[in-house]
């Protein structure tokens, strides 16, 4: 049986996601508070496997998450692309004439603006979780509020499906990324197969150091899917650059990696594994 940290509550899409990338096994999740408790978990623990959100299709990057996952020493061995689909939870024997205030995780929120500006009269309240906040409408029977999750939460915390379907963008995505203590990456993985990387380094003050760097992974044929920068504290207007490339030959990526390593400052490979192109 694997072991499973994630962020969030059953019936969360931490939890949604962790059991789809792990389709067929047999999982123990533990349930999360926060990010900073999931690597915790692992740390605690090195059979123990996190699985991450960081990126969302409308919401962006979680940046926090790039600095946890570089600071914690973890790698990645995987990656889980999850089609994100709000619905509104009330008690049941509650309706629309009822709700006074809505409550979910930050990011739900954000994904669900368009809906909840056509109802100005609810007060909106950040919590910790999206399942999570079903949860405790359903324990503390808190009549008027209502709880923006996944449906599936709803038969877990005995709680009603309002409306489905309430996030703004129909094309809604989480990338997950699955994580875990070095020693447990290959047997997680299988080095030969993999196809991406996620990467992070600093870079010297010189004029055309970063295109100098890209051109490298362009003259090598490595595919950049993602750039994100990050300040770096206490060093004023230096960056973290965190990449993710994509290769279809593994020893021509490392190649690559060799080639620009006299360019940058601080080079962290932060995994190597099998990209996910299917939704």
């Amino acid at each position: 049986m694997k072991k499973i940290a994630i962020q969030g509550m059953i019936g969360s899409f931490h939890d949604i996601a962790a059991h789809q990338y792990f389709e067929g096994e047999e999982i123990e999740l533990i349930c999360c508070n926060t990010f900073e408790e999931v690597f915790e978990e692992i740390r605690r623990d090195s059979n123990v496997i996190g699985m991450t959100a960081i990126e969302n299709t409308i919401a962006g990057s979680l940046l926090h998450n790039y600095e946890l996952l570089r600071d914690s020493g973890t790698t990645i061995v995987g990656e889980h692309k999850l089609r994100i689909s709000h619905s509104l939870l009330c008690l049941p024997g509650e309706s629309w004439e009822d709700l006074v205030e809505v409550n979910s995780h930050p990011v739900a929120l954000a994904q669900c603006r368009e809906f909840l500006m056509k109802h100005p009269n609810l007060k909106i309240v950040e919590t910790d979780d999206t399942a999570g906040s079903a949860k405790n409408i359903n324990e503390k029977q808190l009549k008027g509020h209502a709880a923006i999750c996944s449906k599936f939460a709803a038969p877990l915390y005995n709680m009603k499906v309002l409306e489905e379907g309430i996030e703004t963008n129909k094309h809604n995505f989480t990338r997950f990324l699955v994580v875990s203590d070095p020693w447990k990456a290959d047997e997680l993985r299988e080095r030969r197969l993999t196809n991406k990387a996620n990467i992070v380094f600093s870079l010297p003050h010189s004029e055309g150091s970063l295109s100098q760097v890209l051109s490298i992974f362009s003259f090598y044929r490595i595919n950049l899917t993602k750039i994100q920068s990050l300040p770096i504290i206490g060093r004023e207007w230096e960056y973290m650059f965190y990449i993710d490339v994509t290769y279809d030959d593994y020893m021509r990526y490392r190649q690559s990696i060799d080639a620009i390593t006299p360019l940058i400052k601080e080079l962290k490979i932060l995994g190597e594994y099998k990209a996910c192109f299917a939704n």
